[in-house]
């Protein structure tokens, strides 16, 4: 199903797309609000959308033999139970990042640590939250544990496919190491269920979650680094948050990847 969508297909019609909106843009006044509302829709609906839908239609499949309920409330609880050791994780290793690029790159935390300004106007902060809440992680977890994940575990191997894709997920995210574990987990979660609405679930509630801590509680948990001045002040718990959840996200990991490799690896030898 996605080893055949070739992602080389995905990003010219990406880039197609792109300049398509571009060129629509001159001709019409827009703000900064319009082109990122317009890119976010570009990336997120209409070329999932048109890509995936071509492919599904092609194969004579639907979508609902990927992502489908049976069997996804029982794991709702290891979700949940994911999600807040996810985000204890990422705040712990961004600070991190944070802590060790400060003597050398300190230009650097101070973008990362650039407030998010909320657009004015009611339209686009609605599509910007729903956005990231919800329709970025369904198109995110279709493009990278579906479509890049499968193809790099058909040129390589299932943890050659695991680790790609879920470095080049981290890669577009401020918290590479986080989002790359985050990616990995959820990569696991769909070869072991089959089902991609378990690593959306997660996904959603993750982004949820985040967005209330960015929109709503910007300074909640009270470690989270706010500011230059947090990384120093926040060194112990920030420490003790990322030397446990460093461990259970080993654990998890490790639960998850049980049972799978062999089922991946004899599912990849009657692609090739």
């Amino acid at each position: 199903m996605f080893e055949e969508m070739k992602t080389r297909y995905f990003t010219g019609l990406l880039v197609l797309c792109l300049i398509l909106f571009g060129v629509v843009a001159i001709f019409f006044p827009y703000s900064v609000d319009f082109i990122e509302a317009g890119l976010t829709m570009i990336l997120y609906v209409v070329v999932p959308l048109l890509f995936f839908s071509y492919y599904f239609r092609k194969q004579g499949l639907s979508v609902r033999e990927v992502v489908f309920k049976k069997g996804s409330s029982s794991w709702l609880p290891s979700i949940v139970g994911i999600m807040v050791l996810s985000i204890a994780f990422s705040l712990s290793v961004f600070w991190f990042q944070l802590y060790a690029l400060m003597p050398i790159a300190p230009g650097l935390v101070d973008f990362f640590l650039e407030p998010i300004t909320m657009p004015e106007s009611p339209i686009y902060l609605a599509i910007t939250i729903i956005s990231i809440a919800l329709i970025g992680p369904i198109a995110e977890e279709f493009i990278f544990r579906g479509m890049l994940l499968h193809r790099m575990m058909k040129k390589t191997s299932m943890w050659g496919g695991i680790l790609i894709s879920s470095t080049v997920f981290g890669i577009l995210h401020a918290d590479i190491i986080g989002a790359t574990l985050f990616g990995i987990i959820t990569s696991l979660l769909f070869l072991k269920t089959g089902n991609l609405l378990i690593p959306i679930l997660l996904h959603i509630f993750n982004n949820s979650i985040a967005v209330l801590l960015t929109f709503i509680a910007p300074n909640w948990p009270g470690w989270a680094v706010g500011d230059k001045s947090d990384i120093y002040t926040h060194i112990l718990p920030n420490s003790i948050v990322l030397a446990i959840s460093s461990i259970l996200v080993i654990w998890v990991v490790a639960r998850l990847a049980k049972g799978v490799r062999l089922k991946s690896e004899e599912d990849i030898s009657e692609l090739v």
